[in-house]
């Protein structure tokens, strides 16, 4: 039999048995996995699973469902109530692009994939490698799961206090990921604002910034009246 890289032995990346996930589910006793297909093993994962599923009614039918797997992230909203500032990034997005933003050039909160590290750990290092800033305590704000109908990924979210005394370095990213990161620091307000009039078009930086306004750090019970 034909050795398959990502399933009997290594692929690029050294991962093995990636037709596996799922198999052994049985939380849910309304559906019973059949069969998992690696239809794709880039840097990331495409699935094809087969299973049964008993609808509300009793009856069961069989589904497929592909998924794509990038491991979970987390993200992160560094604030300075001092000064009313957020700190956020500006990068040139393809998928965004391609679907009809006009430049691809996403304002978005820094976030990144786990990797081996754990959430809280993960946005304390894309900070410092995305926006330079050395994090203060971190205040976890919620998880989600961003697209649940094709990505398995699940987002950490988190907020930070940062002074200008934090400021660690230039940011920008890694360039040997091809990262090319513009850091931005904004009034509060216009940053809220700008997840109003569509300048902010990514969701989970429109989530964090409403949180910051709603019950964060610029909620009128905590700070009185909002920056200008």
């Amino acid at each position: 039999m034909k050795s398959r890289p990502g399933v009997d032995v290594p692929d690029h990346r050294g991962r093995t048995g990636l037709d596996r996930a799922g198999r052994d589910l049985d939380r849910n006793p309304d559906v019973v996995v059949r069969n998992v297909e690696l239809t794709s093993r880039g840097w990331h994962v495409l699935r094809r699973t087969t299973f049964d599923y008993r609808r509300r009614d009793g009856r069961w039918e069989t589904q497929e469902r592909e998924t794509y797997d990038r491991g979970n992230g987390a993200v992160v909203l560094p604030y300075d109530t001092e000064r009313g500032r957020v700190l956020l990034t500006r990068q040139f997005r393809y998928p965004a692009y391609v679907n009809g933003h006009p430049d691809g050039m996403l304002v978005e909160a820094a976030a990144g994939l786990l990797d081996a590290d754990d959430p809280a750990a993960a946005v304390r290092r894309e900070a410092a490698e995305e926006l330079g800033v050395a994090l203060g305590p971190l205040t976890p704000v919620l998880d989600a799961y961003m697209s649940p109908g094709s990505v398995t990924e699940r987002l950490h979210f988190f907020a930070a206090p940062y002074t200008p005394a934090d400021r660690t370095g230039t940011g920008g990213g890694v360039e040997e990921e091809g990262e090319d990161i513009e850091v931005l620091e904004l009034p509060f307000a216009e940053a809220l604002a700008m997840t109003r009039d569509g300048r902010i078009a990514d969701g989970k930086t429109v989530l964090l910034l409403q949180w910051a306004a709603l019950d964060g750090p610029f909620a009128p019970s905590a700070t009185g009246p909002r920056p200008d």
